[in-house]
């Protein structure tokens, strides 16, 4: 079968296709023939070799930790009736290629009325966007900023936040991704490539009448995607007694936050164990995403697709901040 392979730490041209010998299913396993693969923006960087230390990758390897597809195998002790479900699963890595051996418990089966590439693209977004903003508690007139608004992860904060009445702030990179934003039922919205962007925000903020709990002198919540200065910018206008979440690192760094400065400001500030989640946890949550998008309550934004061949272009298109929601493999 084929793979897509990191041949060496560098730059998108390392990914290379490869062939690996059929994988066959264990007990307890099963394997999924794959037709969608999930790539995210850590995967581009720990390409490069970033992170290397706490992640233990190193080349050659074949990097993907999320898929979806259809089962074509069972191992023993498996229920045969998994045999021709669509399914989407964690794979931990391994996931660029046709085939991928998973545990059964991994499997999240996809819901009638949902598509296997809509699905796949919830994997590991969904139960993020679900995390956060339950921990954020908003609730209807707050405002609420979110960074990076214009991802596949932002993209869905902001028709969450928008769905329980929140006053919305957009925060992200040239007029395409704004445009997606303000469809999805943002507010405002504000591009951060501009200097003073920041101070947008504030005045978008205190328009329409005080602010929810935090005092009415920036943004109630902030769901900071982006990281490295634009996190810090954000965590500047966040409101006393505020909410602040930074995960994003596409910046180059988590937002660097004064612990000092929070306290005074009785700012709350969560990271990445908002979005990390044990394997059952995460299953479930990926069902609920699922179950909600099936609904139509939330909405999926597959911004664009590439052949498995092409995974060096897929890495190239997030690299050069060119892309828009998800970003998939197709097979």
């Amino acid at each position: 079968m084929r793979i897509v392979q990191v041949t060496a730490f560098g730059g998108p041209e390392v990914l290379l296709v490869g062939r690996a010998p059929e994988p066959v299913a264990g007990a307890g396993q099963v394997v999924i023939g794959v037709s969608v693969v999930d790539v995210l923006f850590l995967e581009t960087q720990l390409r490069t070799g970033w992170g290397a230390e706490f992640f233990g990758q190193s080349p050659p390897y074949v990097p993907g930790g999320g898929v979806g597809g259809r089962v074509v195998s069972a191992g023993e002790g498996v229920d045969q009736g998994w045999i021709g479900r669509d399914v989407i699963a964690m794979t931990g890595d391994g996931g660029y290629a046709e085939r991928v051996v998973v545990p059964v418990d991994a499997l999240v089966p996809v819901p009638e009325g949902l598509g296997v590439r809509e699905a796949t693209a919830l994997l590991q977004i969904g139960p993020a966007a679900l995390s956060l903003t339950g921990a954020a508690e908003i609730k209807p007139g707050e405002r609420v900023l979110v960074t990076a608004a214009a991802g596949g992860l932002g993209s869905l904060l902001v028709q969450l936040a928008h769905a329980v009445g929140a006053h919305v702030v957009a925060a992200a990179r040239g007029g395409r991704k704004l445009d997606l934003a303000r469809e999805l039922g943002a507010d405002t919205v504000v591009d951060y490539s501009e200097p003073g962007w920041s101070e947008r925000v504030r005045e978008a903020a205190g328009d329409g009448g005080p602010l929810g709990t935090a005092g009415g002198d920036g943004v109630d919540v902030v769901f900071d995607g982006a990281g490295g200065r634009i996190g810090q910018d954000a965590f500047g206008i966040t409101s006393r007694g505020g909410r602040f979440f930074t995960y994003g690192v596409p910046g180059g760094s988590f937002a660097q936050i004064d612990p000092g400065e929070a306290e005074r400001r009785g700012v709350s500030v969560r990271g990445m164990e908002q979005v990390q989640f044990a394997p059952e946890e995460g299953r479930r949550l990926a069902g609920l995403a699922l179950s909600e998008a099936a609904a139509g309550r939330i909405r999926p934004v597959v911004g664009q697709t590439f052949p498995l061949e092409r995974a060096a272009d897929a890495h190239a298109a997030i690299e050069a901040r060119d892309t828009v929601g998800k970003t998939l493999l197709l097979i």
